[in-house]
């Protein structure tokens, strides 16, 4: 991912699915493939408590991914930790199946590479990109939990920027190759609007360079739902894993989501090698993994500590 201002400073958790879920019989939302090897969702999965999608004034159960995206028969959804951070991938808000991706400019995307778009604003500006979409949805998850302590990141430079001590007023401050940071002010600001401005701080100076330091190598074979294929650089890329899904057999399949340059709608990518199976891959996929804009290899998986 490239940024210009980057360059300034770097010179410088269901055991089972609820047991109180209930599942609402309904129309089907959406048919995957046209050759019948992925199902029709048929019901709503409504959990006892519902995550929390902040920046969704009124989150409707129906429209997460969950409920939107069937598995190939013979597969089983992975069941995530209740309200973990794979759940709540697992229930993100998408928009409606005839969107298209745009641009933070308001121009569609012309390349289809999108099989649904996540319901998430993107911004006005060239900020929310590849590794900056990936670490939106981290924090935002966080937030909504109230969780500030887990919210930090490393700008380009390795300085760690925590919404925690931003919250109380102490703030980076960017002077040549340096960066310094001021003093608490003694009062707390925890609103979604500060949230936003220290996110746009982050995507400013930090990216898939930084990230990629940040995270933990795992093996392919012991992959979750909210692990991340990147390569750090300049320009670097970054696919996060927001579901998955499993066989009898034990053969483990995956979906991916992105946003890309310039910054644009995040959106669950295609599986184009494998069109009859899309928008999920398998996991044995072999050494490199072909997304529709970038290839990564299997040792590009990793993890948030």
């Amino acid at each position: 991912m490239y940024k210009s201002i980057v360059y300034s400073i770097s010179i410088l958790l269901l055991s089972c699915y609820f047991t109180t879920e209930k599942k609402v019989k309904q129309e089907p939302v959406s048919t995957i493939s046209n050759q019948g090897i992925i199902d029709k969702v048929d019901t709503i999965v409504i959990p006892s408590e519902l995550p929390i999608y902040t920046w969704i004034n009124d989150y409707k159960p129906q429209n997460g991914l969950i409920n939107q995206i069937s598995v190939p028969s013979g597969y089983k959804r992975l069941q995530p930790t209740h309200q973990s951070f794979g759940y709540w991938l697992q229930f993100l808000p998408l928009k409606p199946e005839a969107s298209s991706v745009f641009y933070h400019s308001g121009v569609e995307k012309p390349n289809k590479v999108h099989f649904r778009v996540i319901d998430l604003d993107t911004g006005k500006r060239d900020l929310q990109q590849c590794a900056d979409a990936v670490m939106r949805l981290k924090a935002e998850y966080h937030y909504a939990r109230g969780e500030y302590a887990n919210i930090h990141f490393n700008y380009t430079s390795g300085h760690r920027v925590s919404f925690d001590d931003w919250r109380k007023g102490k703030k980076p401050i960017i002077k040549g190759n340096k960066v310094l940071f001021s003093s608490p002010t003694g009062n707390t600001n925890n609103t979604y609007k500060n949230f936003k401005r220290y996110m746009m701080q982050i995507f400013s100076y930090a990216g898939t360079a930084s990230l990629s330091k940040e995270l933990v190598s795992v093996p392919i074979a012991q992959m979750e739902i909210g692990d991340v294929f990147i390569q750090g650089g300049f320009p670097g890329h970054a696919v996060i894993v927001i579901d998955m899904a499993e066989n009898a057999e034990g053969e483990k399949i995956f979906m991916l989501a992105q946003s890309y340059m310039p910054a644009q709608d995040m959106h669950i990518l295609k599986n184009d090698y494998s069109k009859a199976f899309s928008p999920w891959y398998r996991l044995d996929f072999g050494e490199i993994l072909s997304t529709p804009e970038w290839s990564f290899h299997k040792t590009d998986l990793k993890r948030f500590k």
